[in-house]
């Protein structure tokens, strides 16, 4: 008898799956979840950036454009000390960083930011678009209409 086992090429990509989407009951990171972040348009009259920050206070995050580019960050520290236990300082961290390139007719000076119930909504107005300009086209043809009209 022969002990051939088949050869899958997909079996570390799934095994990182089941361990970072909680399938794997020994996975040290179940539960892990990571914000989502959506960015649409609304009526062609503003960029809508919404990024869900669970647990992030205003105090947390910082907004600022950046060479076009909306930036989002957000970071959180806990620190607790507890003389009573074996440990002196017991700190953990959290952190969040998005960068959006924005278009040309964003109105950088006009965004406004708003945070409730863990989700940040920038709002990012967007310039109207210039109207079409129409040209003319002239030709032999129109400059015979305009002596024939002298």
């Amino acid at each position: 008898m022969s002990n051939l086992i088949k050869f899958d090429p997909f079996a570390e990509l799934n095994a990182l799956q089941r361990q970072f989407f909680g399938d794997d009951w020994l996975s040290p990171v179940k539960g892990l979840t990571v914000p989502t972040t959506d960015v649409y348009t609304k009526d062609d009259k503003e960029l809508v950036v919404e990024a869900h920050l669970p647990n992030f206070n205003q105090d947390d995050v910082n907004i600022h454009v950046d060479n076009d580019a909306l930036v989002i960050q957000a970071e959180k520290h806990e620190k607790e000390e507890d003389k009573k236990k074996k440990y002196v300082v017991r700190e953990s961290s959290t952190s969040f960083y998005r960068r959006i390139a924005l278009p040309e007719r964003a109105d950088a000076d006009a965004i406004a930011a708003h945070l409730d119930d863990g989700v940040l909504r920038v709002t990012v107005p967007l310039k109207a678009l210039p109207e079409p300009k129409k040209i003319t086209i002239e030709g032999s043809s129109q400059k015979k209409k305009e002596l024939e009209n002298k």
